[in-house]
């Protein structure tokens, strides 16, 4: 069953995230945000209760 053979596919999945855990996601990381989020304070709002009517 050639589908059980990990000899080919074993080695691009490994050389793979080798290279995205070593040279593309240090590159990613290092850059600055250029648009940083502000702190704004948080305004709760009290909605009213619902009134169900009696039955």
């Amino acid at each position: 069953m050639p589908q059980l053979n990990p000899n080919p596919w074993l080695f691009i999945m490994i050389a793979s995230w080798l290279t995205f855990s070593l040279i593309i996601q240090p590159k990613l990381l290092s850059f600055t945000p250029t648009n940083t989020p502000s702190e704004k304070a948080s305004t709760n709002t009290k909605t009213p209760s619902w009134s169900w009517p009696s039955t």
